[in-house]
């Protein structure tokens, strides 16, 4: 009996003494985490550190010693994104200063949180009963190409095709089409959002300083010529959405990594404490 209870004892203990150590498993995947952080390549640490949380959930020192490179890792990676944001967005700003002389700009503080730019070209009070196509921007970027109408009777248009005889892009229809009258004319009016108009303005822009013929469809078709200015200077407020859109972007990448940074300091100052 004893020599039984010895023998199962002894396996036990032999069977214990196969089992591999979790940490050790988890050193390799630990080790290559370090070096991947040493040398700047901060997705493949996270990688090996994930194999660390995943593959390895017992050895908890790893796992700790995984949790504080993550820290230093997302801290370092944050710190090169705002050296690398920073100068574009310096480039992206000097580009802008260049940009905005170009255009008039206009806000109402009474009915409108974001200014416009517009081509002076395109001032209203300059082309008052003329049927054509406008572009304006806002401050963040968001374009509108605006159709103008004006007749003795309705259209009633909600689409717009652009061509230039062999070519042609045509919008989707106008979401909230605006009409209204008064003793002389019928008017309307259509907006159409850059990025959700089908390429309209981007078309426009490829023939900037040329003439196209302009299609209003509707109940009736109305055609009309979008003139030699009208075409530069949608493709200059097109260029200018580009250019705000890309220095918001980058203001939003730049916000986002100092935040992470000052989040990672933080928590390295309450854990020293």
């Amino acid at each position: 009996m004893r020599r039984t209870l010895f023998l199962a004892a002894f396996a036990a203990l032999l069977l214990a003494s196969c089992k591999e150590d979790p940490e050790k498993l988890a050193a390799p995947y630990l080790a290559a985490a370090r070096t991947c952080y040493q040398q700047g390549l901060y997705e493949q640490a996270k990688s090996q550190i994930d194999s660390v949380r995943i593959l390895h959930p017992t050895a908890l020192a790893a796992r700790r010693a995984a949790l504080e490179l993550m820290k230093q890792v997302e801290a370092a990676e944050a710190t090169r994104t705002i050296a690398y944001t920073d100068s574009l967005l310096a480039e992206s700003q000097t580009q802008l200063d260049a940009l905005l002389p170009r255009f008039r700009y206009e806000k109402d503080a009474a009915y409108q949180d974001l200014g416009i730019y517009y081509a002076p070209t395109q001032d209203l009070s300059r082309n008052a009963g003329r049927n054509y196509l406008r572009a304006t921007v806002d401050e963040q970027g968001t374009l509108l190409l605006t159709s103008f109408y004006s007749g003795a009777a309705y259209i009633h248009h909600r689409t717009l095709r652009v061509s230039d005889g062999a070519t042609y892009a045509q919008t989707p229809p106008c979401a909230a089409p605006y009409e209204s009258s008064n003793a002389v004319a019928k008017t309307e009016r259509c907006d159409y959002t850059l990025g959700a108009d089908s390429g309209v303005v981007a078309y426009i822009a490829q023939h900037a300083g040329q003439t196209l013929k302009v299609t209003y469809h509707g109940q009736k078709d109305y055609v009309t010529t979008l003139t030699r200015d009208d075409t530069r200077a949608i493709a200059d407020v097109y260029q200018l959405a580009l250019a705000l859109q890309t220095f918001r972007q980058l203001c939003a990448v730049s916000d986002e990594a100092h935040r992470k940074l000052q989040f990672y300091e933080a928590k390295e100052k309450n854990d020293s404490i």
